[in-house]
């Protein structure tokens, strides 16, 4: 594993790539966003000195770690609220960052919030900067709480599970640049210097013009807490939310969006249509819920390029994260210790490489203080949609468009949830599982 694929399976974990080419994503799903005036954020100005007061949402192994991480981004960080479902989690974040930072960790009793309300109460505490780092179908709910309260936002990815999802993140993200919002994304791909700068020599014409794409997100199974008989069906969904689609989107959504995300990077662009298989053939003992543990899909970009993704969390297997891009005058491959171009032009990344999950916390708190603060969150957007797409066409077995994914109607994210019995949806069965 590389050094952050562990930590990213605990738990969920870019400058956009996007450019003018995301010129018609938008077209779908915002025209109903109303016009707000811009506000200033209380607290946070441009002086370096100021203090940005950050509150955490999910302290699961990843929200725990981007705590870490925007404590050490900046000298006027303070950690000063904390909210979690489960108060064992939250308990365990906040002995783990106060031992690190002691002196900018201030969260008394008062600020920290525990139960499925625990965010609304956090975003109305004194709070500029929020971390939403739940599983990602609560995402479309707290990135939309969070912009209508006026919060800072550093959120991970993907950003929802489901089309309806991404058209309310699609209406944040025009709330958000009304209101002179930041909002960061954890694509951390986009702040890491080695993608960087492969990524500008491939955009400058390293390889030439790309005529196809490949991106793999292979690797061994996962952690996952055997049911304890105490656990209501809703409690053992959500301490296993891995393994539910309503919670991770299956794992091509909530870990394949990364390589995915950087395909349509590359591509200056988002697919026109996907052709998915997969299945469930290693992982199917109750215990893990529903989703499949394999992937295979065809993306189809305009102008005839194609892109082939796999993903796979199966014991025994060989390992592959990365992507690679193929030209007219070369080739490039993006991985750990593999940043090259070969050709005519040829390249291999020699240089000292950064801490990408500390970068983005610079960059974002950085774009704050100077009175600009940027928003990432059309472009995660666009990784996510395209990753939806090819979940929906793996679990149908059919031909899924870009304009079925955004304007399908299928929300998975139960209306209400209450403690107690929750169902676990069959597993999907291509060629018998409707496309919605």
């Amino acid at each position: 594993m590389t050094d952050k694929v562990e930590e990213e399976l605990m738990s969920e974990r870019d400058i956009p790539g996007g450019g003018t080419s995301r010129r018609d994503f938008l077209k779908v799903g915002t025209a109903a966003v109303a016009l707000t005036s811009a506000v200033r954020i209380p607290g946070v100005y441009a002086a370096g000195s100021d203090v940005i007061r950050v509150g955490l949402i999910g302290c699961g192994g990843r929200g725990t770690g981007a705590a870490d991480d925007v404590l050490n981004a900046d000298a006027g960080v303070r950690l000063v609220a904390l909210a979690d479902v489960f108060r064992e989690r939250l308990d365990m974040t906040l002995e783990t960052v106060k031992t690190k930072h002691p002196a900018k960790v201030d969260v008394p009793q008062d600020r920290r919030f525990v139960g499925l309300d625990a965010y609304e109460k956090l975003l109305a505490a004194d709070v500029d900067y929020v971390i939403l780092a739940t599983p990602p179908g609560f995402r479309p709910q707290h990135l939309k709480a969070a912009v209508a309260a006026a919060k800072h936002i550093f959120t991970e990815k993907p950003v929802a599970v489901d089309g309806p999802g991404v058209r309310a993140c699609l209406e944040a993200h025009e709330e958000a640049k009304k209101k002179n919002l930041g909002i960061g994304v954890g694509t951390q791909r986009h702040h890491q210097t080695a993608y960087l700068e492969t990524m500008k020599r491939i955009e400058d014409g390293a390889i030439g013009a790309i005529l196809a794409a490949r991106c793999y997100w292979n690797q061994g199974p996962l952690w996952v807490h055997p049911r304890q008989p105490e656990w209501s069906g809703l409690e053992w969904q959500l301490r296993n939310w891995y393994y539910f689609t309503w919670l991770c989107g299956d794992h091509i959504v909530e870990q394949h969006v990364h390589n995915i995300d950087v395909v349509n990077w590359a591509l200056k662009a988002h697919p026109i249509k996907a052709l998915g298989s997969g299945g469930r053939q290693v992982r199917t003992e109750p215990e893990f819920g529903h989703i499949f543990d394999h992937f295979t899909v065809d993306f189809e970009y305009p102008n005839g390029v194609h892109a082939m993704s796999m993903c796979r969390q199966i014991p025994n297997c060989d390992n592959n994260i990365s992507e690679a891009l193929t030209g007219t005058l070369g080739s490039g491959t993006l991985a750990d210790q593999r940043f090259t171009i070969t050709g005519k032009n040829a390249w291999r990344f020699t240089g000292k490489d950064n801490k990408p999950y500390l970068q983005e916390h610079i960059d974002l708190i950085a774009s704050i203080r100077a009175g600009k603060p940027y928003n990432e969150l059309q472009g995660v957007c666009e990784s996510t949609l395209t990753a939806i797409m090819g979940r929906m066409s793996a679990y149908t077995g059919k031909v899924v468009t870009w304009e079925d994914a955004l304007n399908s109607k299928e929300s998975l994210m139960p209306a209400r949830l209450v403690w107690g019995p929750m169902p676990v949806p069959a597993v999907p069965m291509p060629g018998r599982t409707e496309l919605a």
